[in-house]
């Protein structure tokens, strides 16, 4: 965690008199907030927080809980216009509009914000002596002071580009799911605190035509007589709109899941306790010799988050084919073709997630990674697995068993004999724990092969997660199918033992990693990329 200095703090209110004003008015009731610029987990878990944390520009976000709460509350803080600065933003939106027709070349949202903060150079003249005052300089330009100016443009900005009353949101990286449901405050899944409430609601009078607005920016419009939406924001985020009354009796809710633009790194999962140590080292070498996964689960589990932190141990060198419904894959790598299924337009030019991964067998990657695995595309999944590509993929399973019934059931009709050709099932899932709301991997379990004897699947247990003291445990340990029979030749080891050391030596280093407070994605990639290249010799800490 990045704790501010005084010297900090100090710039941070001069430049954002909104933050000092708020910061005034509650100072009395709590104390002062601890300031941060940049939060990570390490407020885990206290009883009564207190901390204001930066996001993107003029907005912050101050959690606290005083003795007198029951929960803790999410206090987005964002510039909120005077009765002078919203005369001169309908000014210069007059201005914009006029000016429109000039702008014809923008297709993305990012080429909309910057053309927004163009033309607001282009009709604005900074003056620290106009605070409030209406009035035009000489050539025509609206007079504003730099704080009226970032003002203006962020409401702009957010109501045009952005998110509305939810811009907040999309600006905090810390947020995993958006909760709308109309007349009540916002709730919100935070990647430190778990559900907090917020400060902002979406009240009667406006929902119907909020969410409608919503629904247009991800290309899927909604009415009363087509109430239901799905659709991806142009950052990546996944959205659910339901809208009609009929359906929804409180009035439009929504629910969006955002897209982080940095994936969490291994470590800090294993910080988190997510997984162990070990289970990463296990992970790196399953990844590093070729091995496919699959990563179960329930709904908002954080299997993507967990995939996307362990394809860091894949080698550099290696070409990686994605292939995706809305885009979540993250990896680092510098050959990755990125593909993404097509569903609008005509029903000839539709391009479904089977279509793409049998294109992806032909145009020779290394590593095959499907979004996501739901149903019969599940076939071309195994079949890429049997021509010796390794998969990595998330499905929707509790268990083991739940994946091998699913598979070799109906629709996807994989016969036994072939699952031999998926190595390691991990099964993660949001579990409760002493009050608290964890993510954690319950197991990790290795497919041996069909038994033609008893006609099922054999597995065995390599990891199993302990909820008494909250510890994985390496049940596999000195016992592993995968390790043994399916890595140790790989990596040159004639007595498949000795793989144990290797995988020990990974241990360490992820664990030394840890204690180095190693977290920042990129950071982790270039660790794990220079081992690759150099071995311990060139890692920048000891080992």
């Amino acid at each position: 965690m990045s704790r501010m200095g005084k010297n900090e703090e100090e710039e941070l209110l001069r430049n954002n008199p909104h933050l000092k004003k708020y910061l005034e008015s509650i100072q009395k009731k709590m104390g002062r907030p601890i300031f941060y610029s940049m939060l990570t987990g390490d407020v885990k878990g206290e009883k009564y927080p207190n901390v204001i944390y930066l996001t993107k520009e003029v907005v912050f976000i101050h959690i606290y809980r005083t003795e007198d709460m029951d929960d803790i509350l999410y206090h987005a803080i964002e510039p909120i216009l005077n009765e002078g600065e919203e005369k001169k933003r309908d000014e210069l939106l007059e201005f914009m509009y006029e000016r429109a027709h000039l702008r014809i070349n923008i297709k993305t949202q990012n080429e909309l914000r910057k053309a927004i903060e163009e033309v607001l150079d282009e009709i604005t003249i900074v003056d620290e002596k106009s605070a409030g005052k209406l009035g035009k300089s000489k050539g025509g330009k609206v007079r504003v002071t730099s704080i009226e100016k970032a003002n203006i443009k962020y409401d702009i900005t957010k109501n045009i580009v952005g998110g509305g009353p939810l811009e907040p949101f999309m600006r905090d990286p810390n947020i995993e799911d958006i909760h709308i449901i109309t007349g009540q405050n916002v709730h919100l899944i935070h990647k430190t605190f778990d559900m907090v409430e917020t400060n902002i609601d979406i009240n009667k009078k406006w929902a119907s035509t909020f969410s409608q607005d919503f629904a247009e920016k991800i290309g899927s419009p909604v009415s009363d007589g087509q109430p239901i939406a799905d659709g991806t924001l142009p950052d990546g985020s996944r959205v659910n709109i339901i809208h009609s009354k009929d359906v929804s009796l409180k009035g439009p809710t929504m629910t969006v899941r955002k897209f982080s633009e940095t994936p969490i790194s291994i470590t800090q999962i294993v910080n988190w306790g997510t997984l162990s140590s070990g289970i990463a080292a296990y992970l790196w070498l399953c990844l590093q010799y070729g091995r496919s996964i699959f990563v179960c689960g329930e709904t908002a589990s954080g299997k993507t988050t967990t995939a996307n932190a362990m394809f860091v141990f894949i080698p550099p060198e290696k070409k990686i084919y994605s292939v995706e419904n809305t885009p979540e894959v993250q990896v680092p790598h510098a050959v990755w073709q990125q593909l993404l299924t097509r569903s609008t337009g005509p029903k000839e030019g539709h391009v479904d997630e089977g279509d793409l991964l049998r294109a992806g067998l032909r145009s020779r990657p290394d590593y095959i990674i499907p979004g996501e695995t739901r149903g019969i595309e599940g076939r071309v999944v195994f079949q890429a697995m049997q021509t010796g590509h390794p998969v990595v993929t998330t499905f929707h399973a509790g268990s083991v068993t739940k994946v091998i019934q699913r598979f070799t059931g109906h629709p996807i009709n994989i016969p036994k004999t072939f699952m031999d050709n998926l190595d390691v099932v991990l099964i993660q899932m949001a579990v409760e724990r002493k009050g608290k709301r964890l993510r954690r991997v319950l197991s990790i379990d290795e497919i041996e092969g069909y038994n033609k004897e008893v006609d099922g699947i054999m597995s065995r247990t390599a990891f199993q997660w302990n909820a008494t003291d909250d510890t994985h445990i390496f049940k596999a340990n000195r016992n592993s199918f995968t390790l043994e029979q399916r890595i140790a030749k790989m990596a040159g080891f004639e007595d498949p033992t000795m793989i144990y050391a290797e995988f020990d030596r990974r241990k360490h280093i992820i664990e030394r990693m840890v204690e180095e407070k190693i977290f920042d994605y990129y950071e982790v990639v270039q660790f794990i990329w220079t081992y690759y290249r150099e071995g311990e010799k060139g890692l920048p800490i000891s080992i």
